[in-house]
């Protein structure tokens, strides 16, 4: 059942997947390239511009290969008449809507289930690879997703491929980096060049790939990445135009300008889109929580998942795939009431079904689609409650599409560009940015998280973007400590102690028991100045159940030595054995850790 008839056209949507194995995390044998040419690279800004831009070329050409693949597979699969596309279809065979998905769900489960058995681990997506990793990931790990979430998509499943995209490019790049040997902050900066130069190629919009490599992959922005960033945004752009020949999003015909009035519903609409977003991240983790309870193993619940959107595929087809189609159709066409709340029913329902039953992908260009649903129907109900206003319907989706988007994926900024390079007009841009802003602050103080910070939450990462905050997990006392410290006997005699250890020798000694176990500290000053009531050394010890564990970081350390209320701490092997391995001064950790924040914040700078 459709709410109305018009024609086709299409686009794509995420998916995010984070960790991995040691020994192929990031490739044992990564070939490097000519000593030369990484010197170059490492010496000349223009030698990394011209690496971004081979990244860029490689999104480009990935992007256009995974959409020739999924049409193809959707025209096969669906039998879809020649021209037309999945979600873009009239009416979809009935045997096919349903038993595509199933199948196809199927296979996505063995797939999982062998993935699991002999390629164990979590791939690592671009952000958590730059916030953690320092932009390491597995090209090998990236290319198993990849094929996990073409084989979702293809089969019909409510999952899209911006995330596919965005793994593959980066992969590409921290690959490409890594023959290079580049820095650090360079190879983060490579990965972000791999996204910004997929999303532009799935959008036709190298600003919109731009910002979003800025805002959601780098997280940060600086002059000194700009060239980069935006070299392999538009070198992506144009491969994909000539490969593919991917047109625009949209074309809507939009007003010269908005009325400062009309901006109080605008705020509204950008409220009432966070909180549908929040529904919908929430809908996904129930979903899965759902599927867990249940007794049906985890290589099946991909096909479960499949025969319940396929048999509402017989309702709407606009739900199968990613939605490109359907949006571009439904953006213009009038839709009734009754017929905009069951699509967005239908199509919220078979996201989160698809991605909490296991099938590869993700929500952006779902968060667009709904979005844009949500802005119509917006419109719809203000003219039906005859309330006043100047806002035309197409409006309201646009600026529905970006709110929605912003608090499901993030990137305000990101939203208004694409907003800019689809409508090409700056009165809807600048309204797409206020809704943006206002939608993104409504999500951060309510709920605090986009849908992939969400899911590193709910796997119990603490990664709120793709700032660098690897370095500080690398940063251990383990790495930090002094390992040659001086031990004494809880036995040995004051007067004992006062003899081997002269004032100014040092601060102060580490005591172990009988067993070679840690005891406590003994503080030189203290131990000369003691009275001679106290005769033995286990009498003036200090911090007996204070240690620091060499896996710490520093930031643990430094809390740890504020709890003690010491300015330093021994540390042990483990919490049972008790052995001394080393000791930690509160002054030296601070200042490591200073060196470090200001390493990065030259790097963030460009100094």
């Amino acid at each position: 059942m459709r709410f109305f008839s018009t024609g086709p056209a299409d686009l794509a949507a995420p998916a995010s997947r984070p960790t991995r194995r040691p020994h192929r995390a990031f490739g044992a044998a990564v070939g490097h390239a000519p000593q030369t040419l990484r010197a170059l690279v490492r010496a000349d800004e223009l030698g990394l511009v011209v690496l971004a831009a081979l990244v860029g070329i490689g999104a480009g050409i990935i992007v256009a290969a995974m959409n020739f693949a999924t049409e193809a597979a959707h025209r096969l699969l669906f039998q879809l008449p020649p021209g037309t596309r999945l979600s873009g279809t009239v009416l979809v065979n009935p045997y096919l809507g349903v038993l595509v998905p199933t199948l196809g769900g199927l296979l996505v489960g063995f797939s999982l289930f062998a993935a699991a058995r002999w390629w164990p681990g979590r791939a690592v997506d671009p952000i958590e690879a730059n916030a953690l990793r320092g932009g390491r990931m597995s090209l090998t790990d990236s290319l198993v997703v990849v094929g996990q979430t073409m084989l979702s998509n293809g089969v019909g499943a409510s999952v899209g491929l911006e995330a596919a995209y965005t793994q593959l490019g980066s992969a590409i790049g921290s690959r490409l980096g890594r023959s290079f040997r580049v820095r650090r902050a360079d190879l983060r900066l490579l990965v972000g060049c791999g996204a910004a130069g997929a999303i532009a190629a799935a959008f036709n919009a190298p600003l919109t790939g731009s910002f979003y490599a800025f805002e959601l992959v780098i997280g940060t922005y600086s002059l000194m990445n700009l060239a980069p960033v935006v070299g392999a945004a538009i070198t992506a752009t144009l491969v994909e135009r000539l490969i593919g020949g991917s047109g625009e999003l949209f074309a809507v015909s939009v007003p010269d300008q908005i009325a400062p009035i009309d901006y109080l519903p605008i705020l509204a609409l950008a409220i009432l889109c966070s909180v549908a977003a929040i529904g919908v991240m929430r809908g996904v983790t129930l979903t899965e929580s759902l599927f867990r309870r249940t007794s049906a193993p985890v290589w099946l619940r991909p096909a479960i998942g499949g025969l319940i959107v396929g048999l509402m595929a017989l309702v709407s087809p606009e739900i199968l795939s990613s939605g490109h189609a359907a949006l571009v159709q439904d953006f213009t066409a009038t839709i009734p009431i009754w017929g905009l709340l069951l699509l967005l029913l239908l199509k919220s329902l078979a996201s989160a079904i698809s991605v909490g039953s296991g099938f590869r992908g993700g929500l952006f260009f779902a968060s667009l689609f709904l979005g844009a649903m949500v802005g119509k129907l917006f419109a719809a109900l203000l003219a039906f409650a005859g309330i006043a206003t100047s806002l035309p319907a197409v409006v309201c989706a646009v600026v529905g599409m970006a709110a929605l988007a912003v608090a499901v994926v993030g990137g305000p900024l990101t939203m208004a560009f694409l907003a800019l390079e689809t409508t090409g007009s700056l009165p809807i841009t600048a309204a797409v940015l206020v809704a943006s802003v206002v939608s993104a602050i409504t999500v951060r103080r309510t709920f605090g998280y986009s849908f992939a910070t969400w899911r590193f939450h709910l796997r119990g990462e603490a990664i709120r973007s793709a700032v660098d905050v690897g370095w500080v997990q690398s940063l251990t006392v383990g790495r930090i400590m002094r390992r040659e410290v001086r031990t004494m006997r809880t036995d040995t005699s004051i007067a004992a102690f006062r003899r081997d250890v002269p004032l100014g020798a040092h601060n102060r000694i580490i005591v172990l028991d009988q067993a070679d176990r840690y005891a406590g500290i003994a503080l030189v000053p203290e131990v000369h100045a003691a009275p001679d009531s106290l005769t033995r050394l286990s009498e003036v010890l200090h911090y007996q159940n204070s240690v620091l564990l060499p896996q710490m970081t520093v930031k643990e350390a430094i809390a740890s030595f504020e709890a003690a209320e010491s300015d330093a701490l021994a540390v042990v092997d483990d919490p049972e054995t008790m052995k001394v391995i080393g000791l930690l001064t509160e002054q030296y950790a601070l200042r490591r850790y200073s060196e470090e924040l200001d390493r990065r914040r030259k790097e963030i700078s460009g100094e």
